[in-house]
């Protein structure tokens, strides 16, 4: 039996529709992937690397130490950048109520030393001891001395965040969960 021409483009035109109304719905609510335009990750990310981000983590789990984060800019990143990226990615350091100081190229967070494996150099930096506010997370690039973040810029409010990064899927030879 034949189908009837228009049967066939309305059955078509129906699923395309919904792949593209799905794929928007998993892009706004789920899963977004992201672009690295610089090196202040380096060297757990590279540039032009591309990365896996659950959005929907942190309306379950709070940030935690550790995490590679993707996050609107706060103004104060914004002013002292004058650059229009719309997104950063880096590490969460600390989080509320945290103590943390840089001190003699090391890292410490309520007053004991972060062991850092994936950093290329330790910071050349100092920075005293100063508490996370309540709703305000402290983030650093892991590439430390050419990393605009928190120890320029300041606390990154918590609700500035987008995505969880939980995957690198390009280039081929380094895919890997993060």
């Amino acid at each position: 039996m034949e189908r009837n021409w228009r049967i066939e483009v309305r059955d078509w035109a129906r699923t395309l529709l919904l792949t593209v109304a799905l794929s928007l719905g998993l892009r706004v609510a789920i899963v977004e992937a992201f672009v690295v335009p610089t090196g202040s990750m380096r060297p757990t990310i590279q540039e032009g690397d591309r990365l896996l981000g659950s959005k929907f983590h942190y309306w379950f789990w709070q940030p935690k130490r550790g995490e590679l984060v993707v996050f609107r800019p706060p103004p104060a990143a914004q002013e002292i950048t004058h650059a229009e990226a719309s997104r950063y990615v880096k590490r969460v350091i600390a989080t509320e109520g945290d103590l943390v100081e840089v001190r003699n190229g090391r890292v410490r967070v309520n007053e004991r030393e972060l062991n850092e494996p994936y950093l290329d150099a330790p910071p050349h930096y100092d920075m005293p001891p100063t508490r996370v506010p309540d709703g305000q997370l402290f983030v650093l690039g892991d590439n430390r001395n050419d990393s605009l973040d928190s120890h320029v810029w300041g606390f990154l409010p918590q609700d500035a965040l987008i995505a969880h990064v939980f995957a690198r899927y390009w280039p081929p030879n380094r895919i890997s969960g993060l």
